[in-house]
């Protein structure tokens, strides 16, 4: 015998994918939701990281910085040494010069000159002092402009005067000391 179902089947199938479209849109809408939450986390735990390094750059950089000012003025501690070098070598080198020009000074001093004022500025130097005639004071020019360490003597004043019931010849002048060039071993070694 055949059995022939009068149910609507119809129906009891929609009824079914019905069903079935409402537990997928479910799954979805639960897929959806958790994919959000999952995406959310992951971009969360991204800029937490990222501001983590941001945080661990700027204490670096302010590190450096501390490093940068203390460079800074440790070059200008060897800045300030390098100067004082300096100043100490040039004096090194120089030291023996008051006693050069005094040396040379004495030696071309001609007889019947006598000095009371030598007076030292930079490389200027001015003499005072008495001669027995004008035409000594012209030797002393002479004797100076042929040394090797004073040059370029210049006469300022020169007048009669009285010292000790004698004429004598009262003169101002002023001359250049010249240093003397340094020899070649000496160049090497600065």
């Amino acid at each position: 015998m055949i059995r022939i179902n009068l149910l609507p089947h119809r129906e009891q199938k929609r009824k079914d994918r019905r069903q079935q479209f409402y537990a997928l849109v479910g799954l979805m809408a639960l897929g959806g939701v958790l994919v959000g939450l999952a995406v959310h986390t992951f971009i969360s735990s991204e800029i937490e990281r990222q501001n983590a390094r941001n945080a661990f750059i700027e204490s670096e950089n302010a590190a450096l910085d501390k490093q940068i000012a203390e460079i800074r003025r440790l070059r200008e501690q060897i800045d300030a040494l390098l100067a004082r070098k300096q100043v100490i070598e040039s004096l090194q080198t120089h030291r023996s010069g008051v006693v050069r020009l005094f040396n040379e000074i004495a030696v071309q001093m001609p007889e019947g000159v006598y000095l009371t004022t030598v007076q030292q500025t930079g490389d200027k130097i001015m003499l005072a002092g008495y001669a027995q005639s004008n035409a000594r004071v012209s030797t002393l020019m002479r004797n100076l402009d042929g040394s090797p360490y004073l040059a370029d003597p210049q006469l300022i004043e020169t007048k009669a005067a009285i010292e000790g019931k004698r004429r004598v010849s009262q003169y101002q002048m002023s001359v250049s000391f010249e240093r003397p060039k340094p020899e070649n071993g000496e160049e090497a070694a600065k």
